[in-house]
């Protein structure tokens, strides 16, 4: 069975050293009081609860699976997660990064970003119940009515109740400008809501007494396309005059997905037949408010998969260091052994130093864009808000695309490491294969993260944010370039850094004349983009290290952290080159494919 050991020496790191998140935070009046202690203190408990609580449950949950009772439509999920949930919720998890107004802690939304990474290491199945719950609140919080917020955010919060968000039809996936589901008004000011809605994660489940799903559907008079959208909070079950559940709302779950993964959590199907909701901020706006919660799982989604590539590198490194087989081709190395761990060989080393290289590239990014959420939302200073929300938005899709890609291709490559034995169940490395897959697939597609990308966070305003992203790195290569020690990290970054500028405008000059160049170019593109992200927190890591050695400090942490950086740039850097040859390929070899079609 794996394991897991949450990797708090690096997050402290990136916190502390890297990001300096507390001076941050304490520039914003509501986290004046955080401090180092307490956020590692909570992170430790966390990591507690994630590697003892929800990590023995994942493999199990894996081979069990969610239980659907077609006749009374309730779905019971696998052995133990009820019982996890219960002992999440005593321990006050759900409410960390809540509004103190409905019971919350307002703990910065920085912390519950580590706490996520490694609730997603544990079990990334068990982890989607409660991250859903979590969306739903911000939702509500930000759009919901006073009485709404009265009515659901307490029970949210506590973890009393869960939430869901229901988007997607049989008919239609991304493009929500398709869906059919109903919402007909009644005297009283609620709305009967019928149609059906299918890949809701945590829809149905035995965790708690209610469920609070977030519905978007069309009013009557809805004009045509995604602008006739409404969004409705529908619980599962009505409230009573005192906010407790009392009847049964007709929205149920008819199926549970058979899916390729996260099989501990409950994928329904439902049906609403006239189910009782109330309106979500202004009517046909419902996109507007629904994206607060889509935002907020795309940069979940892409925590997700950092969560999964640290427990696979984690298990691969441990397996590698015990593993016999050959000799190392430069001669024995365990010369008392039989044969020599598989940790000696060259190729084994780059698939461990890639999935190494991805999760420390990914924390760092991930960390840094919770960061800017806090600034984004809560600094005093109108500018230092606007900036910061203006890099979440370019930030959030590299974050939802690249990490996930690179999580398939890290826990591909560490259920490599074991050989036929990472094939079977019980190791848990084809478990973390498949789990991550979705990850590239759920909250928009990669590919639609990357026209996103591309065309509305860099195109549309003329690149100005990304000139902002420019800055920042082109402040830190003029303050290193002359530090020859940096030389081997700052070098490609600024030669990435010149390039990128030009790629971007000779793609954006082609796209004006044809926007399917645009098309044809946007995954490319964005993975340079991850990249040049990535060359830029490995560089300002290496400083650290650097300094701290410079200094006397003996911690090998830093010498580890030098020898990854150098492996990034050297392995996983050059990919940049590749991707804009094909990003200049053009649309002609994709469009005009008809016979090779046929």
């Amino acid at each position: 069975m794996p394991s897991y050991t949450p990797p708090l020496r690096d997050m402290q790191f990136v916190l502390h050293e890297l990001l300096g998140a507390v001076d941050q935070l304490k520039a914003i009046p509501r986290y004046a009081d955080v401090d180092a202690e307490t956020m590692d203190a909570v992170l430790e408990e966390a990591g507690k609860f994630a590697a003892g609580v929800i990590t023995p449950i994942n493999l199990s949950g894996d081979a069990e699976g969610c239980t659907l009772d077609k006749t009374h439509h309730t779905v019971t999920a696998p052995k133990g997660f009820k019982e996890a949930y219960q002992q999440y919720v005593e321990g006050g998890w759900p409410a960390l990064s809540c509004d103190p107004q409905y019971g919350g802690q307002g703990q910065p939304m920085v912390m519950n970003t580590c706490v996520f990474e490694m609730l997603n290491s544990a079990n990334q199945a068990w982890t989607m119940y409660t991250g859903l719950a979590h969306g739903a609140y911000a939702a509500l919080h930000a759009h919901g009515s006073d009485m709404q917020k009265k009515l659901y955010l307490p029970k949210l919060v506590s973890g009393e109740w869960t939430g869901t968000m229901c988007l997607t039809e049989p008919h239609c996936g991304t493009d929500l400008g398709l869906l059919r589901t109903k919402a007909e008004p009644q005297p009283d000011g609620t709305y009967k809501i019928t149609g059906s809605k299918i890949f809701i994660s945590a829809g149905e489940h035995d965790f708690a007494p209610n469920i609070v799903h977030l519905v978007l559907a069309r009013l009557p008079d809805a004009p045509k396309g995604s602008k006739g959208i409404s969004l409705f909070v529908v619980p599962k079950f009505k409230l009573k005059a005192d906010g407790s559940p009392g009847e049964r709302n007709p929205i149920v779950c008819t199926g549970i997905e058979h899916k390729m993964g996260i099989h501990g959590n409950a994928t329904c199907q439902l049906s609403l037949d006239g189910a009782e909701g109330t309106l979500v901020g202004e009517p046909n706006k419902g996109l507007m408010a629904m994206f607060v919660m889509m935002n907020g799982a795309r940069l979940g989604v892409g925590n997700q998969s950092l969560g999964l590539t640290e427990v696979a590198y984690q298990n691969a490194l441990a397996y590698a260091k015990d593993r016999l087989q050959m000799r190392s081709l430069s001669g024995p190395k365990a010369k008392d052994k039989p044969a020599d761990p598989i940790i000696v060989h060259p190729d084994v080393r780059k698939m461990l130093l890639t999935a190494k290289a991805y999760a420390e590239g990914g924390r760092a990014l991930a960390t840094w864009c919770a960061l800017l959420l806090d600034q984004a939302e809560h600094h005093p200073d109108q500018k230092t808000r606007q900036d910061a929300d203006d890099m979440v938005a370019l930030l959030t899709p590299i974050v939802k695309a690249f990490l996930t890609d690179n999580g398939f291709t890290a826990t591909n490559t560490c259920m490599q490491v074991y050989g036929g034995h990472g094939y079977i169940h019980e190791t848990g490395a084809e478990q973390f294969v498949r789990d991550a897959r979705i990850n590239m697939i759920y909250e928009g597609t990669n590919t639609v993260q990357a026209l996103d990308l591309l065309g509305r966070k860099v195109l549309l305003n003329q690149g100005a944010t990304l000139k902002k992203l420019g800055a920042q790195i082109e402040a830190l290569i003029r303050a290193e370039g002359v530090n020859e020690s940096m030389a081997e990290f700052i070098n490609p970054l600024a030669g990435l850094a010149d390039k990128f500028t030009k790629f971007t405008t000779e793609i954006g000059f082609k796209g004006m004349t044809n926007p399917d160049e645009v098309g044809a170019a946007a995954t490319d593109f964005l993975r340079v983009a991850g990249h040049l992200v990535f060359g830029y927190l490995f560089a300002r890591m290496a400083s650290v290290a650097l300094k701290q050695i410079a200094a006397g400090n003996a911690d090998p942490f830093y010498a580890a952290k030098l020898q990854t950086a150098r492996f990034y740039f050297a392995r996983l850097f050059p990919e940049t080159a590749t991707l804009m040859i094909t990003a200049r390929a053009g649309v002609a070899n994709l469009l005009d494919t008809e016979a090779a079609l046929a």
